[in-house]
């Protein structure tokens, strides 16, 4: 069996894919552990700095990755990927010439790599190069002229080079093309604004909004239109939102300290404003709309002391004076009311200019403070530059088709979900838990937490240690095993992520003691996790062979414990692997006949039946997925809604 300890000879190999399954599962200090052991016995490979440069991506080292691809680039520059990672971390350290640079390279080896072209044009505007940008976007059209990326780019160049004719009509052919596109709408809307047709902008920011609902500027900016249509209460609404995706939003808590002034609800209006006021300390028009609220609500010390700062730096705004002198009478500081009065009596008398009409928004710029009363709006519509990448968000996110949630593990770690809270039962591992023979609790959970280093370190210890208590406790020609002993030793496997060995242990208890489900269901969690992180390069009958086994061990455990729902799940988990949906249609169904709250096992269900061509009936289920707290669901219910009603 192979020895995790720094020996002189390693098996690269083996220790390469350890560190690639704990990349997978998010276990970034451990994968680095290993992938220093591979460079360490062959520092020619360029595929373990490739990795490591990765897992120090995850952890936001930009600058180590940068130095591990370079590394990787000089032993393979024939590797795309070695360029495009390098890329993103220059991106990450704002060196967009270096990284256009190193996306130029990739489309050298794949010139029809799409995610390349897209950030080279991306890059080309960060530098100012619209023109060059323009003439990257025409050579995206001719390559993927149906899709309606290229189009909302070409719009937001033309809007950079201030051509806002030419960039409707990019918006409106990308909707001509789509009229699902969000970003296209967002555009729209963005125009209708302008030309002041907020009706129109307000339907066209809908429709953006239910293609983009975690977008929280798109909020911000339909509370703007529907402010401008005197709409009060659905602009409130509007930055509620926004501030649930964003709670450091400071637009929608200016704007909506504004709005709860106007409709009355003063302390939470000052709220916002100390909100606004802690971010921004010297923002002296917000520090004015605090004190006018805060005379509304009788402090009338704090209202003089906000006002009195704001004239220390506009000595001449003389609504500040005349209500500060009103304050003063309040609290019968009549010298002091008198000497703000005689300042705007005397300002009255110079003043040769006629009256203002107050602004009903300004730019975020703008600090007039006269235009203390307006909404604020941003500078300038500027689209938020999103690089795209398969090394964007978690490793194991990069497969975009439709699966199932995690099937259910044995582990000691979890994460807690304030939405999904449903809880697995399985009777041994409640009698296993309650005997207290392990050295801390076990869960059953598809949630799973990563570990720390020491965490790491201590497992890495302990199947080490084991393996002396395992030798003394078995006796050459022992008839049995210490079952307790080796499922410690396979969890310790599990969590260092060496699947094979955790596998191999389960082997050895199952043909020495017989059958088992805890050996079971730790056998077959292993086979599965190391199949997840090996089903874009294993061949198909490697994969199908492998989910096989996992499938045998499951159903083995089930016949065990037939009235354990979750087992069902992971049965119907594998199937859907196996692409046998209508087996896994009847797995899951199993699974909620046992336990009708199962919310795991109506999205698995749902899946299964879209991907069995049931549309409908996977699109129910997802719906109760979704009511029993499994949010993503509603994400497919959009996506797979869509594709409905384009069929009927």
């Amino acid at each position: 069996m192979f020895s995790l300890s720094l020996t002189a000879q390693i098996n690269t190999d083996r220790v390469l894919l350890m560190g690639r399954n704990a990349l997978y599962y998010e276990d970034y200090v451990l994968a680095i552990q290993r992938f220093n052991m591979v460079i360490n016995a062959k520092p020619w490979l360029g595929e373990p700095y490739f990795y490591r440069a990765l897992a120090k991506f995850y952890l936001e080292d930009y600058q180590g990755a940068e130095i591990d691809c370079n590394n990787a680039v000089e032993r393979n520059p024939y590797a795309l990927n070695h360029y495009v990672l390098r890329a993103l971390c220059r991106i990450n350290q704002n060196r967009y010439a270096l990284a256009e640079e190193d996306y130029q390279k990739a489309i050298g080896i794949n010139p029809l790599d799409h995610n390349s072209w897209h950030n080279i044009v991306l890059c080309q505007i960060e530098l100012k190069e619209y023109e060059r940008a323009d003439s990257s976007l025409d050579v995206m059209l001719r390559h993927w002229g149906k899709e309606t990326e290229q189009y909302t780019m070409k719009a937001q160049v033309s809007l950079l080079r201030t051509d806002t004719v030419q960039a409707e009509k990019w918006a409106d052919r990308a909707l001509e093309l789509d009229e699902y596109d969000g970003k296209a709408w967002s555009m729209k809307a963005m125009f209708q604004g302008n030309r002041k047709e907020y009706k129109e902008a307000e339907a066209s920011l809908d429709k953006a909004i239910v293609q983009l609902p975690r977008t929280a500027g798109l909020y911000v900016n339909r509370a703007l239109a529907r402010y401008n249509q005197d709409n009060l209460r659905g602009a409130m609404s509007d930055y509620d939102a926004c501030l649930d995706l964003e709670p450091r939003n400071y637009l929608a808590h200016y704007n909506r300290g504004l709005l709860r002034a106007q409709v009355g609800e003063d302390n939470l209006a000052i709220e916002d404003f100390n909100f606004v006021l802690s971010l921004e300390p010297d923002n002296t028009i917000a520090l004015y709309n605090r004190a006018l609220l805060l005379d509304n609500i009788g402090d009338y010390n704090g209202a003089i002391r906000d006002i009195s700062a704001v004239i220390k730096d506009y000595p001449e705004f003389w609504d500040g004076y005349r209500q500060r002198a009103a304050i003063k009478r309040k609290i019968g500081d009549v010298n002091g009311a008198e000497r703000d009065e005689f300042k705007v009596l005397q300002a009255r008398l110079d003043a040769a200019a006629g009256k203002k009409h107050p602004v009903r928004t300004r730019k975020k710029s703008e600090h007039n403070i006269e235009d203390y009363a307006a909404l604020v709006e941003e500078d300038e519509h500027e689209e938020e530059n999103e690089y795209v990448s398969e090394y964007r968000g978690k490793v194991q996110n990069r497969q975009t088709e439709l699966q199932p949630e995690p099937i259910y593990s044995l582990t000691y770690y979890k994460r807690d979900s304030e939405t999904n809270t449903y809880v697995a039962y399985c009777p041994e591992l409640e009698k296993l838990n309650a005997a207290h023979t392990f050295p801390r609790q076990l869960y059953l959970t598809n949630n799973e937490a990563p570990l720390t280093a020491k965490q790491t370190e201590t497992h890495q210890t302990s199947a080490e240690a084991l393996q002396e208590q395992i030798e003394q406790a078995e006796q050459p020609g022992s008839n049995s095993a210490d079952r307790n002993l080796h499922l410690r030793r396979a969890l310790d496997y599990y969590h260092i992520r060496d699947f094979e060995n955790g596998v191999f242990e389960m082997t050895h208890l199952l043909q020495m003691n017989g059958p088992d489900p805890l050996a079971l269901i730790l056998r077959a969690q292993c086979r599965y996790a190391q199949l997840e992180v090996s089903r874009t390069t294993a061949s198909a009958s490697d994969l199908r062979f492998g989910y096989l086994m996992a499938l045998q061990d499951y159903s083995k455990a089930s016949d065990l414990m037939p009235d354990v729902p979750f087992l069902y799940y992971n049965i119907g988990c594998v199937q859907v692997q196996l692409a046998d949906y209508v087996a896994a249609q009847k797995s899951f169904t199993r699974a909620l006949e046992l336990d009708s709250h199962f919310p795991s096992a109506y999205y698995g269900r749902g899946v299964a039946y879209i991907l069995g061509g049931q549309t409908e009936q996977g699109l129910s289920d997802l719906s109760q997925a979704g009511e029993y707290g499994l949010y993503t669901a509603y994400n497919l219910i959009k996506k797979y809604s869509k594709e409905k009603k384009s069929q009927d």
